[in-house]
């Protein structure tokens, strides 16, 4: 005797309605972005008019929106990424001084950022054409979101970079830990300083750009000065309110006279032992600030 398959009941339809809406919502919200930026352009120019590697410049990105823009509900973060051979060299990010939700039709939202490309040309290798070139890309993306799946492109573009031309040669004296490497991010290269750290400097003869990018350890060593010299002067002395910083200096003439180089010294006026203040480290070292760059062009 056949018998026939029992039908579902109007309450199990819906019910099973509602549970693919629910699931269907759920997997669509990383993509929210994609739609919150219809009718938005994003252009972006760089100050350089020739970009080469280790260089500063200057980037500028420039979001139109049109009369049929659709308001953002969320305040997404501007994102950009640098790729050289598929593998990611740098990227930059940042919250709009202007938020998202609060843009209108019929504008245009200018952000400028300073961008540094670090060296990356290998003008040695048997397959270098003169040039390299990196993949870039930028768009908006919601914050929080670790996986970028709501990361959405809208400028996309090849950047040829030229090798950088020579710049100053830097020599490391007194009070240099030996360079390491970032666990977390193995193209950043840093040195750990002592209580004063010194380095020589090359005259380029010409007023010039100083910068510095490190970090501190303010568990460690709470309002922690750094006090940065040119040939035994004070340029500068800080208390970094975050642990990463970065100063730049324009080094007039005036401070590097007219000596084939020059000293460049940075010192701090507390130090730290990690295996004293770091639970589980057996570091000895007496360390004073971590630098990961010291340009001077």
């Amino acid at each position: 005797m056949l018998r026939r398959r029992k039908t579902d009941s109007p309450m199990t339809k819906g019910r099973a309605l509602a549970v693919l809406l629910i699931l269907a919502a759920f997997l669509s919200w990383p993509c929210r972005s994609s739609l919150a930026v219809k009718g938005v352009e994003l252009t972006v120019t760089f100050s350089a008019k020739t970009l080469t590697d280790n260089l500063f410049t200057n980037m500028t990105y420039r979001f139109k929106t049109g009369q049929k823009f659709e308001p953002i509900v969320e305040n997404e973060r501007v994102t950009a990424r640098f790729l050289h051979r598929g593998e990611l060299l740098m990227q930059d990010e940042f919250e709009p001084s202007i938020p998202t939700s609060k843009w209108r039709p019929g504008r245009e939202y200018s952000f400028s950022r300073r961008l540094y490309i670090p060296p990356f040309i290998d003008e040695f290798d048997p397959a270098f054409k003169g040039s390299e070139s990196l993949n870039f890309d930028a768009g908006l993306e919601l914050p929080g979101d670790a996986t970028g799946a709501s990361r959405t492109v809208m400028h996309r573009r090849t950047l040829r970079i030229a090798p950088g031309s020579e710049s100053p040669v830097i020599v490391y004296l007194s009070g240099w830990y030996d360079p390491e490497t970032d666990t977390a991010n193995p193209l950043r290269r840093f040195r750990w300083t002592a209580r004063e750290a010194r380095c020589l400097i090359d005259n380029p003869g010409r007023d010039a750009l100083l910068v510095l990018r490190g970090s501190v350890n303010s568990g460690a060593v709470p309002g922690q000065k750094v006090t940065v010299g040119i040939n035994g002067r004070v340029l500068d002395e800080f208390s970094p309110e975050e642990s990463e910083f970065e100063r730049s200096y324009v080094v007039g003439t005036e401070w590097i006279s007219t000596g084939k180089d020059f000293l460049l010294s940075i010192a701090v006026d507390k130090t730290f032992v990690p295996a004293k203040a770091v639970p589980g480290s057996r570091d000895e070292r007496e360390l004073g600030v971590r630098i990961s760059l010291v340009y001077f062009k």
